[in-house]
Formats: C-alpha cells, sequence, structure tokens
C-alpha cells in the first residue's frame, strides 16, 4: 500500500449522501405531482463527485439527469447504463458520431443542428431523441421565440428525430421576477404556435432551482431541472427550499497546520497586507487558494475553530490561510477548522463564504479543487 493511502487529510470536503436524498424526496413532495424531476448534475454534479451522487439520486429515482457534454454523459453512463440522459450544451460537430452511441437526448437550437442530428440517427439507424430549447431572452442556446414553430416543424418532419422535450431557460429568476415573468408568457406564447405539441407527451421545463417557486401550478409544465437545490443551497431568498427545510449536502474543512504568536505591527503574509494592531496568536491552516479557498476572501473570510468565529489574517496564498487565535489559547496544531459546514453550535454557509469571495454558490463549489478529497457519508439517518 502506498505511504499517501495512509497520509492524514490536510484538507477535504464531506459529502451527506443521506442528507442529498432526503432533499430529493422533499422537493418531489413540495412539488405537483405530474412533475417529472430532472436532476443536474453538471461539473462534477456541481464539485460534489458525479458518480457518487449520480447513484444516490437514482437510489432516490431522479427522473432524469442533465450534463453539460458528452463526457459527463458518458462518465453518466458507466453510473446508469439506461438512465434518460439530456446534454444541455451544444454539440460540437465533432462530437456528433458519439451522441447516438451514449443514447442521449440532445438539445437543438437550430435548423443545422436537425440536419446534423437527422444525419446521426440516418448513419446509426437508431431514432435520435432531443430537446427543443426556446430562446425567450437569456441570449444563450435556443431557437428565438419567434421563430420556435419553424424548428418545431422541422423536427417534426425529420426521418429519425424523436421530439422528447421543448424548454428555455429563465435568466434571472432568483432576482427579477418581472423579466422572468415575461420570459415564460413569451415561452408559453412559442408553445401555442407549435401545433399538435400538448398532445405529444413532451417533457415541457422552465424552471430550474431558483425559479421552482414561481412555477405555474395546472399549467403545461410537467418537468423541473434542480442543481443548486438538491445539495440544500438556497439560489435565492423565498425559494421551494425554505418550505421543504432541505439540508446542507456539502461541507469543507481543514486543519491547524502551526500555532505561533506574533508581535504588534508585524505585516500577515505577502506585502504586508494586514498589519497587527496588538499583540497576537495566529493560526496557520493547511489550505489556501490551490485547494478552493478564493483570494478575494482575504482579510476578510472567517473560519471555524472550536466552535467560534475566527477572523483571516492577510492575503489567502495557494496553500496556506492565517486566521487570528488570539482569543482562543487552546487552539493547537491538527485542530479542525470549518471552512464550510457546522462546528458544535456554529455554522458558515457556503452562500456566506461565497459573498467573502466575491462569488456564488454554483462557482465556489466547482472550484474546490481536486486536491481536495471527497469523503462520502452514506448513513440514510432519518
Amino acid at each position: 500500500m502506498s505511504v499517501t493511502a495512509n497520509l492524514p487529510l490536510r484538507c477535504w470536503a464531506e459529502i451527506d449522501l443521506a442528507a442529498l436524498e432526503r432533499n430529493l424526496r422533499g422537493i418531489r413532495a413540495a412539488l405537483p405531482g405530474q412533475i417529472r424531476y430532472v436532476a443536474v448534475v453538471k461539473a462534477d454534479a456541481y464539485g460534489h463527485g458525479l458518480p457518487q451522487i449520480a447513484a444516490r439520486l437514482m437510489h432516490a429515482a431522479a427522473d432524469l439527469f442533465a450534463v453539460a457534454n458528452l463526457a459527463e454523459a458518458a462518465a453518466l453512463r458507466e453510473v446508469g447504463p439506461d438512465w434518460p440522459i439530456l446534454i444541455l450544451s451544444p454539440i460540437l460537430p465533432q462530437e456528433d458520431r458519439y451522441v447516438a452511441e451514449l443514447n442521449v437526448a440532445v438539445t437543438v437550437s437550430s435548423a443545422e443542428e436537425v440536419a446534423r442530428f437527422a444525419a446521426v440517427a440516418r448513419d446509426s439507424g437508431r431514432p435520435l431523441s432531443v430537446h427543443l430549447k426556446v430562446d425567450t431572452g437569456m441570449g444563450r442556446l435556443g431557437v428565438w421565440h419567434e421563430q420556435a414553430e419553424h424548428v418545431y416543424q422541422l423536427i417534426n418532419d425529420t426521418t429519425g428525430l424523436r421530439l422528447a422535450g421543448v424548454f428555455t431557460h429563465f435568466s434571472s429568476p432568483d432576482d427579477d421576477p418581472e423579466f422572468t415573468a415575461l420570459q415564460r408568457r413569451r415561452f408559453l406564447l412559442a408553445l401555442a404556435r407549435c401545433p399538435g405539441l400538448y398532445s405529444a407527451g413532451l417533457l415541457i421545463h422552465a424552471d430550474n432551482s431558483a425559479g421552482i417557486e414561481t412555477l405555474e401550478v395546472g399549467g403545461p409544465f410537467n418537468a423541473v431541472r434542480v442543481g443548486l437545490l438538491q445539495f440544500g443551497i438556497l439560489p435565492g431568498p423565498g425559494t421551494l427550499l425554505e418550505s421543504v427545510h432541505a439540508e446542507p449536502v456539502f461541507s469543507f474543512r481543514t486543519r491547524v497546520g502551526l500555532v505561533k504568536n506574533l508581535p504588534r505591527g508585524t505585516g500577515i503574509s505577502y506585502g504586508r497586507t494586514h498589519i497587527l494592531a496588538r499583540d497576537s496568536r495566529v493560526a496557520i491552516l493547511a489550505a489556501g487558494y490551490g485547494d478552493g479557498i478564493p483570494r478575494a476572501a482575504s482579510n476578510r473570510a472567517q473560519v471555524l475553530l472550536h466552535g467560534q468565529r475566527c477572523p483571516v489574517l492577510g492575503r489567502v496564498t495557494m496553500d496556506q490561510t492565517i486566521v487570528d487565535v488570539t482569543d482562543l489559547p487552546a487552539v493547537a496544531a491538527g485542530d479542525e477548522a470549518v471552512l464550510v459546514g457546522r462546528q458544535h453550535d456554529a455554522e458558515i454557509g457556503i452562500a456566506e463564504f461565497s459573498r467573502w469571495g466575491d462569488t456564488i454558490p454554483w462557482e465556489t463549489l466547482c472550484s474546490v479543487t481536486k486536491r481536495v478529497p471527497r469523503l462520502y457519508r452514506t448513513q440514510l439517518g432519518l
């Protein structure tokens, strides 16, 4: 056995798979019965680890998985060979021949893609499932809503293509309800202009984690795309998460590498970015931006030690972060420090941690590097 396998952890993330499953079940219970659960697991399941997260979501009976690209779909196929998968991003022309092999549904935004995927279906000898994406104001993927009927008809008239769904993407459902309502109206009008659409048994979806609160009960929508929400993280205020009491799945932890005393006037870290105003005791943590602590959190962030908040002093460096433990004389080398998560009765949420780094929870999760091992808690506590 290698030495590496026996080394104690300096920095790690804990992933609570039991909480993930409870979150899925709670979210599903809060949704209308006809709504299907599309689990978004792109970007390595938002940094949580695709194989482990997908396996638990399959166990909890997610209906469909959504990923960003074919590489992610191939990794997901290793976990669930027959599970439905939707690719949300454009397929490169060089990737076309792999679409049928992986048996995935692809997103269509243009007539050119219809022709390309028809050739894939013809060459493979098997039908190809597609979801038509309608651009209602996001400005990225999708056919503009006023031209959606044309591409819809092209798909239906093309041999080898099976229309499996129609969807749109709200640009700012967490902070612009008026524009979200406009996007929803545009989408519904586009659907109404597509003959036979409602009788085709398609998945019709517009809402992601941040938009679920405005989901129209009784409308044509029969699926939601759940990403951040299933990990117990609020995309914004007033979301469904508040009613289902979902739990954080992710925590981020490190250890104290060294404790030392410094006299008043000492300049902390590179460039004397923090000058001590008093004689101080500091702890050097065994993690830095090479692990996922954003450099922008320098002199701003806090960590939990012995259940107390301790401020970061100076710049976050690649491998180390300094915190003030002057008021915690018991802190010693080897102690656990919590960057995100709970310790005793104290907690630092990922939203707060992200604000210190001038970023958002999505980016924070994706920025915790591969140097940080993921530890999976699997017991299904109630």
